[in-house]
This record gives structure tokens, C-alpha cells and sequence, in this order.
């Protein structure tokens, strides 16, 4: 049995081990991604901020699966003020597949809603199908294709 619930502090060290998994599953598809020990998140604040819900999936009282939500404000021209951004979102390998990705999506749109934020948006890799097809699966659709160049070092 699976169980879904906000984060608290006490989770700080589990979610720290997760951001090292994810960076290192990342880590290929990004060759932006500096070299050495790096931290995307600031877990800790994330637990605390009003404007963020971190929340994990429990097996066994052992945390399995993380996401975030974080309401920020949007582009001006834009038809929404605000938007949830997910990210953040890891399962452990052994629990893949069960439907943990989608049960934390589900719980994180429903906190961007009960907020009153409408707009969800998450970032992808392009090079992640597995993670895509989750995302669509929970009804997210493409909308747009971030391009880069390395012109060198001038």
C-alpha cells in the first residue's frame, strides 16, 4: 500500500539522495550540467514555502517518490497570472510502474487548484520517452521546443 503526504524536514536526507539520483539520470541527457556535486533544489525551503507543496509517496513508512508544485507568477502577456511548475518528480526504480508518478502529479495539480492556479507546466527532456509518456499520460501535451547552441568560447 502506497501512501501520499507533504513532506516534512524529517524527509530532508531521503529527498537529498533522490536529487542525487535524478541529477544522475539527467546528468546524460544535459551536457550543460556541470561536472562534480551539484544541487538543483533547495529542499529544505521547498518543505517550508507557503507558495510550494512538496510531497512524497511512502511504502512501509520508507519514502519511494517525490514531486513539487511551486506557484509563481507568469509572463505578463500571457492569459493566467500565475502557474504551477512541477518538478522535482523521482521514483525509486523498484517502484516504477505502479502509478506513483501520476498519484503525485494528481495531488500537486489538485494544490495548484485548490490555490486557484489553472496553468501546470514542467520542464522534459526531449531525450526521456519514458518520462514524456508519463506526463502525457497524466494529460500534459507539448507545447514548446527549447533550442541551444554551444557557439564556444569566445
Amino acid at each position: 500500500m502506497y501512501f501520499i503526504r507533504k513532506a516534512t524536514l524529517s524527509d530532508l536526507s531521503k529527498l537529498l539522495e533522490f536529487e542525487k539520483a535524478l541529477i544522475n539520470v539527467e546528468r546524460p541527457m544535459d551536457l550543460t550540467i556541470r561536472e562534480g556535486d551539484i544541487s538543483y533544489y533547495d529542499i529544505s525551503a521547498f518543505i517550508v514555502a507557503d507558495d510550494t507543496e512538496l510531497i512524497v509517496a511512502t511504502h512501509k513508512n520508507e519514502i519511494v517518490a517525490s514531486g513539487y508544485a511551486r506557484i509563481k507568477d507568469d509572463r505578463h502577456y500571457l492569459k493566467h497570472k500565475k502557474q504551477g511548475y512541477l518538478g522535482f518528480m523521482y521514483v525509486a526504480e523498484a517502484h516504477r510502474g505502479k502509478g506513483l508518478n501520476k498519484r503525485i502529479i494528481d495531488a500537486l495539480i489538485q494544490w495548484c487548484k485548490d490555490k486557484g492556479v489553472f496553468e501546470i507546466r514542467l520542464d522534459v527532456y526531449q531525450e526521456n520517452p519514458k518520462a514524456i509518456k508519463a506526463y502525457e499520460k497524466a494529460g500534459f501535451k507539448k507545447h514548446m521546443i527549447t533550442m541551444r547552441l554551444d557557439a564556444g568560447k569566445s
